[in-house]
């Protein structure tokens, strides 16, 4: 296995383009319609992992999902996508589902139902994660993983030891604070987050402050995405400072997932699908990897769904069309 991805799995009904939320007891009328995709960091790196070129059998996603349509629904939309499935049903429990509704030129709501994700086992995901011995152990939606996320950093520290590279990406905490993330970053090899949650997790406003400090605490990679003005990422030796690509956004839902799929799919391919490690890679080599994921980020956003716009050609063509721009507007100054 390339990838092992783990973490929360949820049913998207988004209603995008929307020209208002209604006022209480109004009607508003959806232009794009409602459409149902999969959302959740895990299933949306691992399909955005396949349609970036991976192959059948190198992507897998471990989840807990009910006992329910929508658990079936996800089940089958992700093995349509080739990708190597481990569901845990949980009895009793709904499905994780969540309402996305999208003013035009305004950021998404999310309204968040986490059903079964706070029911996922260690004791199920351990031993698939020992088994596949992926090169990248992804864990995207810590926060919202119950007991998971209490043995969080046990299960780092395994992958780490199993020669695995880590990448967790952490969403605002269902119960509790963000107490749970700082033991976690001593064994993380690459860490995502957007601004809020960098502010939110180190106290720090400024983004180069909060990435200084998820450093200092064990990340080796910290990376903030910044919205509209592209991203920070920090290492112990140099921060990057890399403007964004312009799109047209029509659904933003699933880019900072996307940028995830992009950046580890960077890394596969310069470790020609063998053992990666960031210590390898030269500042304009990381780079470069960097600008891969902003792409896919930016090629998310301009469909309906937060895999739809995620595909090898278009990718491409925005970094064809605007890679060089970007890279000579990075910035990367020494730490």
């Amino acid at each position: 296995m390339l990838v092992t991805c783990a973490g929360i799995l949820v049913v998207d009904l988004i209603a995008a383009n929307l020209p208002k939320v209604s006022e209480p007891g109004e009607l508003t009328f959806a232009p794009n319609g409602i459409e149902v995709h999969t959302g959740g960091h895990p299933g949306n790196v691992s399909i955005d992992l396949r349609k970036l070129g991976l192959k059948q059998g190198e992507v897998s996603c471990i989840a807990a999902v009910g006992e329910d349509i929508f658990g079936d629904f996800l089940e089958s939309v992700l093995k349509k996508h080739g990708i190597v499935t481990h569901l845990q049903r949980v009895h009793g429990v709904a499905t994780s589902k969540n309402l996305i509704l999208v003013v035009k030129g305004e950021d998404r709501r999310f309204h968040h139902d986490n059903g079964t994700n706070w029911f996922l086992s260690p004791e199920y995901v351990l031993p698939i994660v020992e088994k596949e011995e992926p090169i990248i152990f992804y864990v995207g939606g810590g926060g919202l993983l119950g007991k998971f996320d209490e043995q969080l950093p046990e299960m780092l520290q395994m992958a780490k030891k199993n020669g695995c590279l880590t990448f967790t990406d952490p969403v605002k905490p269902y119960k509790g604070g963000w107490e749970f993330i700082i033991p976690t970053l001593r064994w993380t090899d690459i860490f995502h987050c957007n601004n809020d949650e960098a502010g939110s997790i180190t106290g720090k406003a400024n983004p180069k402050e909060a990435a200084q400090v998820l450093v200092d605490k064990g990340a080796s990679l910290v990376i903030i995405s910044l919205g509209e003005r592209g991203l920070i990422a920090k290492t112990r030796e140099c921060l990057y400072e890399m403007p964004a690509f312009k799109v047209p956004v029509v659904d933003p839902s699933g880019a900072g997932d996307a940028l995830c799929a992009g950046i580890i799919h960077g890394l596969l391919r310069r470790g020609d699908y063998k053992r990666c490690y960031l210590s390898d890679l030269s500042a304009e080599e990381l780079a470069d990897i960097l600008l891969e994921g902003e792409a896919a980020g930016a090629a998310c956003v301009t469909m309906v769904g937060t895999t739809t716009g995620v595909t090898e050609e278009n990718v491409n063509r925005i970094l064809r069309e605007q890679g060089t721009m970007i890279s000579r507007r990075l910035r990367i100054n020494p730490a």
